[in-house]
């Protein structure tokens, strides 16, 4: 009997045993080094690494020597730690934005300031007063002899810019300022885009309430990355708009995402606007929600006008100029991608995915027509600027060439062919000359019209005013190369 308990006993033992050991398996399987072990496919991209040597392919080396300290020069190292499960459960409050962007005229009439030739002595201009209009939106008044506008800006009130004056927008007729300005939430995704980062930053600063920055731990392919914006963020760089900053962290790669890289591609904007939304505090349903890529940024007069201006129908594109390697480089034709909505919108019909806004399949979606009725108005699209009026700018691939290498392997396995899967398109030489000519990673050569640094809305103001530092994205940096 006794020998029986102590059996008992020990098969107690074993089983807390095994359970634990389960239990702390799991826990330790979702650190970052022991998936790297685990992972099958570690054991290929090493053993690709291995090839690769033999091959001639930068993949060990280069990383070590070259794409690390690319990636790292923007970086202040500290020694100090930085939370990110912290960061990642902060929220935001969305404030009124009391900024005084209409004066009134002694005769009554309401100019829009930056757009209007008016004297600036107090004594022939008084401020616009929300209270005054009791929070509700200003009424047209006739003052178009009153306003005079500045060259780029148009309407009665002289609050509509060029890009909206130019623009396929239907209802000109209908725009009245606002009393209170709407507040912008911008949501953007960051791997390694961090010299148009700061140029949107600039160029927004005053008009967004929030950025919504999104970054993972994970590739568009799968690989695990450095939070380098994270540290950027801890070290100071981004002192200037961190107060306007929200950082959402995706913590996991999406099921399906390594072999089908839309899947990655398409979840890495669902989660940033899903996870940044819910932590927004405040959110009035006329707000403005703006998403973009890393490398597309916006004019601030257009989204300015969205934030002032009521009468405008809604989802609304935007024209970008269009660069290749560095806005030296222009491209035929504009990039119109939709862009903005309001939140109502937002929740309503792309049910807080960011994606779905992006397509243009609004008027399929099962709260469309509700939303539509809703609003009392037909919902038309539209987009800032034309094809001849750009309304931002749509730099691509615009990285040095350690920067192209690292989007190279960075890219998401959906848009073939992938030229990070061929290791002749890795080379430097090979990267710089691409560069050099314009050319494409087939082999093509486009023509490309040139320009000249001197052109409206050649780059954005920030990159302009800081020429020497962004001279590589400015200006060909290997234009003198042999042939």
């Amino acid at each position: 009997m006794r020998i029986k308990k102590i059996k008992c006993f020990l098969l107690c033992i074993l089983g807390l045993c095994v359970i634990s050991f389960q239990h702390y398996y799991k826990a330790l399987h979702n650190i970052p080094l022991l998936q790297e072990f685990s992972s099958p496919s570690s054991h290929l991209k090493s053993l690709k690494m291995v090839s690769s040597f033999f091959w001639n392919v930068p993949d060990i080396d280069f990383y070590k020597h070259h794409l690390k300290g690319f990636l790292e020069s923007s970086v202040i190292q500290s020694d100090s730690i930085f939370s990110t499960e912290k960061l990642h459960e902060q929220r935001f409050v969305l404030q009124d934005d009391h900024t005084p962007f209409f004066v009134r005229t002694k005769s009554g009439a309401t100019c829009f300031r930056e757009g209007t030739k008016m004297a600036e002595s107090a004594s022939q201009r008084v401020l616009l007063h929300h209270h005054e209009e009791d929070n509700v939106t200003v009424k047209t008044r006739r003052n178009a002899d009153q306003c005079t506008c500045r060259q780029g800006w148009h309407g009665p009130h002289c609050g509509v810019p060029t890009i909206v004056q130019h623009s396929n927008l239907p209802t000109k007729t209908k725009l009245t300022p606002r009393a209170t300005p709407r507040r912008v939430i911008n949501a953007i995704n960051i791997n390694h885009e961090f010299d148009l980062l700061h140029a949107r930053f600039h160029e927004l600063a005053d008009v967004v309430d929030v950025f919504l920055v999104c970054e993972s731990n994970f590739t568009a392919y799968g690989d695990q990355r450095p939070l380098y914006f994270q540290q950027q963020l801890q070290n100071g760089t981004f002192d200037y708009i961190k107060h306007k900053i929200l950082y959402i962290f995706l913590d996991h790669f999406p099921s399906g995402g390594r072999l089908d890289g839309w899947i990655a591609d398409d979840y890495l904007r669902t989660y940033l606007t899903k996870n940044g939304m819910l932590r927004i505090q405040g959110a009035k349903v006329d707000d403005v929600f703006v998403i973009d890529d890393a490398d597309e940024i916006p004019a601030r007069e257009g989204i300015l006008f969205l934030k002032l201006y009521d009468g405008w129908t809604e989802p609304v594109g935007i024209h970008m100029r269009k660069s290749l390697y560095g806005f030296y480089r222009k491209q035929f034709g504009t990039l119109n991608i939709l862009s903005c909505c309001t939140v109502a919108m937002l929740t309503k019909v792309y049910r807080n995915d960011g994606i779905l806004l992006r397509r243009r399949t609004y008027y399929t979606m099962p709260g469309f027509r509700e939303y539509e009725n809703s609003t009392g108005n037909i919902l038309m699209p539209w987009a800032i600027g034309s094809p001849v009026h750009y309304a931002g700018w749509h730099c691509s691939w615009c990285f040095k060439p350690e920067g192209i290498y690292y989007k190279l392997v960075s890219a998401q396995n959906g848009d073939f062919p992938r030229w990070g899967d061929y290791g002749e398109k890795l080379q430097l030489n090979f990267i710089k000359k691409l560069i050099q000519t314009g050319g494409w990673f087939d082999g093509s050569l486009p023509d490309y019209p040139p320009t000249d640094p001197k052109e409206h809305m050649y780059a954005p103001k920030h990159l302009m005013d800081n020429y020497e530092k962004y001279r590589h994205l400015l200006e060909n940096p290997f234009v003198k190369l042999d042939n």
